[in-house]
């Protein structure tokens, strides 16, 4: 146990929320602040690699060119907001996507991508209306698959819009402490959650709200879907998590990539297996970790926004 908790203090570098090109991310570099933490930091967005920066750059002004010839098109002011997301610049992608609400109020694509970066800049308020405008909005209507900005490395896609829009709306209750909406939103993505990542995914968030809520039971009945025979193409984290959760895995084994390039995974195993300490009555060993995970610069992670609201609001304090 000594040893596995020294593997838990190592440093862990973490990545954007979305799948992202596994390349090493350097220190922040100085910088306007897009946004600030739940704890009061400024924060400015990590540095690109060069060779990354600049493929995004290209894949934005093909983006930008678009929306030009076609100024009143939804589908291509919601490319360049999301192509400026990946490039760090927030503000201006939700820009973009008021914008583009306003020529498009109804449309369920521009609230469920604005509220996902209302989450990266920590206005959960905001982010929980727009993702509630599109749960809305897409009552009744038939799902559709989600096309990938960043593929993975199978290029298929693994959401839809409709479990995307349920299960940031989950997240967003979630880092706002209620747990109970939070619940009810899980409930609709675990409907809509028809392929083995997204089912992994949106039960882990699940899971570890149940556990907040203090149903044990409930958290791990959630489980009896979860198997080691599940085909992961990306959310390989989640799944082994689960499997931690289910006392099929020992947790020294989730940390092995531990200080590797691959900052997703880590944010969300160092978040996971935080809980885990704390689930288990072990809080001090909880914020140590939460604390190691937000010294890193990748700051748009989901883990690192959840540990994050740990610490400001206290909770193993």
């Amino acid at each position: 146990m000594l040893a596995f908790r020294r593997l838990l203090l190592l440093a862990l570098p973490l990545c954007a929320c979305e799948t992202a090109d596994r390349a090493a991310i350097p220190a922040a570099d100085s910088g306007a602040a897009e946004a600030t933490s739940l704890t009061g930091a400024p924060l400015v967005p990590p540095a690109l690699p060069d060779s990354v920066r600049l493929r995004y750059e290209e894949r934005l002004r093909e983006a930008e060119a678009d929306l030009a010839r076609d100024p009143a098109s939804a589908d291509a002011a919601i490319w360049v907001g999301r192509r400026l997301a990946y490039l760090g610049r927030y503000r201006e992608a939700i820009d973009t996507f008021t914008s583009a609400i306003a020529r498009h109020p109804d449309d369920p694509r521009l609230h469920r991508h604005r509220g996902h970066r209302y989450i990266t800049v920590r206005r959960l308020d905001d982010a929980i209306t727009d993702l509630g405008r599109a749960a809305e909005l897409i009552r009744g209507r038939a799902d559709e698959i989600e096309p990938d900005g960043l593929p993975n490395a199978r290029g298929i896609p693994t959401s839809t819009l409709q479990s995307n829009i349920w299960y940031h709306l989950g997240l967003a209750y979630y880092l706002r402490g209620d747990f109970a909406q939070a619940h009810d939103a899980y409930r609709e993505a675990l409907r809509v959650s028809t392929n083995p990542d997204m089912l992994v995914a949106t039960t882990h968030w699940a899971y570890m709200t149940r556990r907040r809520m203090g149903d044990s039971t409930g958290a791990a009945a959630l489980l009896a879907r979860i198997s080691r025979e599940m085909e992961i193409i990306e959310n390989d984290a989640y799944h082994r998590l689960l499997l931690l959760y289910k006392g099929e895995i020992e947790p020294d084994s989730l940390m092995v990539t531990a200080g590797s390039a691959d900052g997703i995974t880590d944010a969300t195993l160092g978040y996971g297996v935080a809980n885990w300490h704390l689930y288990n009555g072990r809080p001090a060993e909880a914020v140590a970790l939460f604390e190691r995970v937000v010294t890193g610069p990748q700051w748009a992670a989901f883990g690192y926004i959840a540990a994050e609201a740990e610490l400001a609001r206290g909770t193993a304090g």
